[in-house]
C-alpha cells in the first residue's frame, strides 16, 4: 500500500519574507562589493584599448586595497548566503512548482542564481590557496561567472521588487492596509535578532582571522588566511618559487638583461648595479588577496627606456626567464613606464633579491596586481603601438 506524500512542515518563525529581505539586502551589498572589486582587478589584468594608456598608478597602494576588500567580502559573503538560504529554503517544496510565467521566470533566476554563486565562492576560496582541481582557467570563468550572478540577480529583484518594497522596512503596527508581517508577534522579532546578532558574529568572526592577509593591524588574527603577510624570504610571501619556475643555476650565472629599441643594449648584473639606483616602498598586492609592503632598490624603467633611445612612457613587453607556470611574458602599459617609482628592483627590504623573489631582477610598479610584478626578467621589448 503506497502512502500519499505529504509536503514536510515548517514550524520556524524565521523563514518569511522579512528576514529573507533583511538578510538578502546584506548580502547583495556583500555581493556588489566583491564584483566592483573584481571589476577593477580585471580591467588592471586586462585593460581595454580605451583604458590601456590611462591606468591609474596611485594611489601606490590603491590595488592593495581593492583586491583585499575584494577577497574579504567574497568570504563574507559565505556565512550570509548560506543563512539567506536557510531562511526561503521551504518555498522549494510550496506546490504548485509553477504557478505562471512570472513564477516560472522566478524560480529560472533563483536556480541559476544560487547555483552561481556557490560555484563562484568555491572556486574564489580555493583560488585563495592556490588550488586548482578543474580543467579550465580560473580567472575566465570566474570573471563570467560574476556577470552571469549579476544578469541572475537584476531578474530576481525585477519580479521579487513588490515583496521586497514590502518588507524593506520594519512597520511597528499592522494595518487594513500594512503589509503582512507589519504586526508579527515580538517573540519573531527577537528571534530575528538574535539570528541576525549570530550572523554578524560569524562574519565578524570569519573576517576577523582571514583579514589580516592583507590588512595589516590585524595580522596578528590572522589564523585561518592561507598566507600570513610575514610569512616568506626577506619578510614577504611567495607564491612561486624559483624551483617551481624552472630557475636553473646555469640560468642565473649567465643572465643578462636586453633591451629593445634604437639604441637597444644588453647589461649584465653588475652593470645593471652601477647605474643609477633609485629606492620606493611599495606593496606587492596578489589576487589571491595577501599583501604586503616592502622597501625596494633597483633601477628605474623609464632610465632604461631613455637609454635604449625610446620616447618616455613606451609600452613593453617584459619576459621573464622562467619556464614554468603562466605570466612568463607580461605588457606594462605607459602609466606605468613613465612613473619615477616604477623600478627594475634588484634588492628587497635591505639585500639582493633571493631567487623565489626574482633574483637577479624583477618589476615593481604602484598600483599594479601582483601577477603582473614579473620575477627573474630578462628581457624588455617596445610594444609597437
Amino acid at each position: 500500500m503506497r502512502l500519499p506524500l505529504r509536503p514536510p512542515v515548517f514550524s520556524g518563525g524565521l523563514h518569511d519574507a522579512r528576514t529573507a529581505t533583511v538578510v538578502g539586502r546584506l548580502l547583495g551589498l556583500a555581493v556588489l562589493v566583491c564584483f566592483l572589486t573584481g571589476l577593477v582587478s580585471h580591467l588592471l589584468q586586462e585593460p581595454p584599448a580605451w583604458l590601456a594608456g590611462q591606468l591609474p598608478t596611485r594611489p601606490v597602494s590603491g590595488y592593495r586595497f581593492t583586491q583585499g576588500l575584494h577577497v574579504i567580502s567574497g568570504t563574507a559573503a559565505v556565512p550570509l548566503l548560506l543563512v539567506k538560504l536557510w531562511t526561503v529554503y521551504p518555498r522549494l517544496f510550496v506546490r504548485p512548482a509553477l504557478r505562471g510565467a512570472v513564477h516560472a521566470l522566478e524560480r529560472l533566476s533563483i536556480a541559476v542564481l544560487v547555483g552561481a554563486t556557490l560555484l563562484e565562492l568555491f572556486m574564489g576560496l580555493l583560488n585563495t590557496t592556490q588550488w586548482y582541481p578543474w580543467p579550465f582557467d580560473f580567472r575566465s570563468v570566474h570573471y563570467a561567472l560574476a556577470w552571469l550572478i549579476v544578469g541572475a540577480l537584476l531578474v530576481h529583484l525585477a519580479v521579487k521588487a513588490p515583496e521586497i518594497a514590502a518588507h524593506w522596512r520594519r512597520r511597528p503596527a499592522a494595518g487594513p492596509d500594512a503589509p503582512a508581517g507589519a504586526g508579527e508577534p515580538p517573540v519573531v522579532r527577537a528571534d530575528r535578532r538574535s539570528l541576525l546578532i549570530g550572523l554578524g558574529a560569524a562574519v565578524g568572526t570569519v573576517t576577523a582571522v582571514t583579514a589580516g592577509q592583507s590588512v595589516t593591524p590585524l595580522a596578528a588574527l590572522d589564523l585561518l588566511a592561507p598566507r600570513h603577510p610575514d610569512a616568506g624570504p626577506q619578510g614577504l610571501p611567495v607564491n612561486r618559487t624559483a624551483r617551481a619556475a624552472g630557475i636553473t643555476p646555469h640560468a642565473l650565472r649567465t643572465w643578462r638583461l636586453a633591451v629593445t629599441g634604437p639604441t637597444g643594449f644588453a647589461l649584465t648584473l653588475d652593470q645593471l648595479r652601477a647605474l643609477p639606483q633609485h629606492s620606493a616602498t611599495l606593496p606587492i598586492a596578489c589576487v589571491e588577496g595577501w599583501s604586503k609592503s616592502a622597501h625596494w632598490e633597483g633601477v628605474r624603467i623609464k632610465d632604461l627606456l631613455a637609454r635604449a633611445g625610446l620616447p618616455d612612457g613606451a609600452r613593453l613587453r617584459v619576459v621573464s626567464m622562467q619556464t614554468h607556470g603562466g605570466y612568463r611574458v607580461t605588457e606594462m602599459e605607459r602609466a606605468y613606464t613613465r612613473d619615477d617609482l616604477t623600478l627594475l628592483a634588484l634588492r628587497l627590504n635591505g639585500a639582493v633579491l633571493s631567487p623565489d623573489h626574482g633574483y637577479p631582477a624583477r618589476v615593481i610598479a604602484p598600483d599594479r596586481p601582483g601577477v603582473l610584478q614579473t620575477k627573474w626578467v630578462t628581457r624588455l621589448e617596445v610594444v609597437p603601438e
